[in-house]
């Protein structure tokens, strides 16, 4: 088994889907996870060329949020698409990348990902809150 296969198993991958299905109830916003080995590319460019692989940027709103974990680099990026970029501040996704690094560090990468999906949907509800018509954009899988 490579060292992507053993960094969550398939109990801790539900329950960050189900993270996932819990932050999205409040908001119109659409956040996936992403784990690969490692990129040799800088992260953060790797990180928006999977947000495109992944067509994240196909919601109404362009308010998806991607969670891309390197795991062999042990590094990971937060990014979102230009909707949310045009009205949150520059730090904005800092409490959510202090929840998962905290999580991170003590190797706890399954509740670092849960507090973070969760911060992520906090986030966005001040932004995009749920509205009666939205609907799931996006798969909750986690990708590879």
């Amino acid at each position: 088994m490579s060292k992507v296969e053993e960094f969550l198993t398939k109990q801790q991958e539900q329950d960050i889907i189900e993270a996932i299905r819990i932050a999205e109830q409040n908001t119109s916003g659409e956040i996936r996870v992403h784990i690969e080995a490692s990129s040799d590319k800088d992260h953060y460019e790797r990180a928006l060329e999977v947000f495109h692989l992944l067509k994240m940027y196909n919601t109404k709103d362009k308010n998806g949020v991607l969670i891309y974990v390197a795991v062999h680099d042990k590094k990971f990026v937060i990014c979102g698409d230009k909707g949310i970029n045009q009205v949150v501040p520059k730090d904005f996704w800092n409490t959510t990348k202090d929840s998962i690094q905290h999580h991170f560090k003590k190797g706890d990468f399954k509740q670092g990902l849960v507090d973070g999906v969760l911060k992520a949907g906090e986030e966005l509800k001040a932004h995009f809150p749920w509205q009666i018509d939205d609907e799931n954009e996006l798969s909750n899988e986690i990708s590879r």
